[in-house]
């Protein structure tokens, strides 16, 4: 299995090291998990990107006194 050496300044390892106790894991376990959330958070993010994209025009169809003004000419462009 893959592995990663990481170095961290003396200030940063503590920092590190009371994160892992507050949610009572390893550093090993912590430092894993950190990096699989952030790719969570990343594919989440991209999905709701995605998604309000999609809805965007229905929701300014809905409430047009929302469309922000600079986004108030491309409106009517596309309709």
């Amino acid at each position: 299995m893959p592995s990663l050496n990481v170095s961290f300044s003396e200030e940063e390892m503590e920092g590190v090291r009371a994160a892992a106790a507050a949610e009572g894991k390893s550093l090993k376990s912590y430092l894993h998990d950190l990096g699989v959330r952030e790719m969570q958070r990343k594919q989440f993010v991209a999905g709701a990107a995605t998604w309000a994209d999609r809805l965007r025009p229905e929701f300014d169809a809905a409430f047009p006194d929302e469309v922000p003004p600079s986004q108030q000419g491309n409106r009517t462009a596309a309709a």
